[in-house]
């Protein structure tokens, strides 16, 4: 008797043309049997190092209690639906972020993700060395089940790497924490349209840019393109997946219409000091959005942010704070500063809050949620911004829940380099190495 052969798709299908194409979840019909095998996507991880600027005021981050159950300060109560999934981490030392006399802004920005000790240069002859979520990219890259796009640079802020930022340091330490190599930031994108374009863009780029305009001339969704697809392809699925496809086209039209609605003077990038008030907020969101479609349809598996440049003097008069931060962060011990700092903090975690729900409330497509497959690493580029110090920084880490030890505050003696702990992450990426950067061991006590 004949059998009707059981529709399969790969992971890296898509629906649409060269106008605008969009990358599918995970659907049972990618694998060989359904259900049955529906744990073929487990062990694939993800990585997302988060930025900061101009330190924390850590008598409001740093918890009292020591271990599980820890105690949010003001600074992180937005964690408070997620913090069984956060790890505070006290005692890092990122050493080679300490700069040849001052610029401590973008030295440490520079090694944020190098732990490499930068050259003070404004001019061309910069030199840093290859930031660890690029390491990661690498090795995915090359493996047997690449993603689309390498990895992702994202920011609020805009900016060139030409010229000076600090005090005798190059806009291109203080502007980007993503580095393919010693002489090569990876500028970010801070406009939400090109990026959200960007991943969904046709294979004709030329012909692309023509249906781009028309689309928005027209104020036609990426979704009309894809239509005559989604009916081909639902007739096909059964009912979990229907109801799958559905959900996610959902959300994708939804970050479409949040980026058609924000203000076009903000798309394209965050002055170094703004004087008016916008909506950065719902900004920074439609960047969290569109991280976790990329990941969620295994566009990439590596993506950094950056909420703000090196020294950010953002003023946040939507908190009703108009002075600068950078100002603000050489408090000199006041304590209507350390209020402001501490208003300013609790703002900058309740955004990396949101990301993390965003990927809790994602399905990876192996049985888990994004978060328990997507680790995140929090911090800045120092840690008082009074004192411009580099020891026990600020850190947070979160997700990967079968790697790394979470839902507690862990206090490390005896400062060990923050390179350890990209090691240690590296690890938890697949990638090993003996060395990276100043680090030369991994960290047993941040993981399981």
């Amino acid at each position: 008797m004949f059998k009707a052969k059981k529709l399969q798709l790969s992971r890296r299908t898509f629906l649409g043309g060269a106008a605008a194409v969009i990358s599918l979840p995970f659907l049972e019909v990618m694998t060989p049997f359904g259900s049955e095998v529906y744990a073929a996507g487990s062990g694939v991880r993800r990585m997302i190092p988060w930025y900061t600027p101009c330190g924390i005021h850590m008598a409001e981050f740093t918890p009292d209690r020591i271990g599980a159950n820890y105690d949010l300060k003001q600074i992180l109560t937005p964690l408070s639906d997620v913090q069984d999934y956060v790890s505070v981490v006290s005692g890092f030392y990122n050493r080679p972020a300490r700069p040849d006399g001052a610029g401590d802004h973008a030295a440490g920005t520079g090694s944020f993700l190098t732990a490499t000790h930068v050259k003070k240069t404004e001019g061309s002859d910069i030199q840093n060395a290859i930031s660890v979520d690029q390491v990661a990219a690498r090795a995915i890259a090359t493996g047997n089940n690449a993603t689309s796009i390498e990895s992702l640079q994202i920011g609020l802020d805009g900016g060139g790497s030409a010229g000076g930022c600090d005090s005798g340091y190059s806009c291109a330490y203080a502007r980007n924490i993503s580095w393919a190599g010693p002489q090569s930031p990876l500028p970010k994108e801070s406009n939400p349209l090109t990026l959200f374009n960007r991943l969904f863009s046709g294979f004709d780029s030329g012909e692309s840019a023509a249906e781009q305009a028309k689309r928005e001339k027209y104020n036609l969704s990426v979704l009309d393109y894809a239509i005559k697809d989604v009916n081909r392809l639902n007739a096909k699925l059964g009912a979990w997946d229907k109801a799958k496809l559905e959900e996610y086209l959902t959300g994708v039209r939804a970050l479409e219409v949040r980026i058609a609605d924000l203000d076009p003077a903000s798309m394209c990038g965050i002055p170094t000091e703004p004087d008016g008030s916008y909506e950065v907020t719902e900004k920074a969101e439609i960047m969290a959005d569109i991280i976790t479609v990329a990941l969620q349809c295994d566009i990439t598996r590596v993506a950094s942010f950056m909420l703000a440049n090196a020294g950010s003097g953002r003023r946040y008069n939507f908190l009703g704070i108009p002075d600068g931060h950078h100002d603000l962060s050489h408090h000199q011990s006041q304590q209507a500063n350390f209020d402001k700092l501490t208003t300013i903090g609790r703002w900058e975690i309740e955004q990396f809050a949101y990301l993390l729900k965003k990927l809790k409330n994602t399905d990876d497509g192996a049985g888990k949620n994004l978060l328990d497959s997507t680790t995140l690493f929090c911090s800045s580029e120092i840690t008082d911004g009074n004192r411009h110090n580099h020891n026990d920084m600020p850190v947070l880490i979160a997700g990967g829940s079968d790697y790394f030890k979470l839902g507690q505050h862990i206090v490390l003696e005896n400062e060990p380099a923050l390179g350890n702990f990209f090691l240690t992450w590296l690890d938890y990426m697949g990638v090993q190495q003996a060395t990276f950067g100043d680090g030369t061991q991994k960290v047993p006590q941040i993981v399981i």
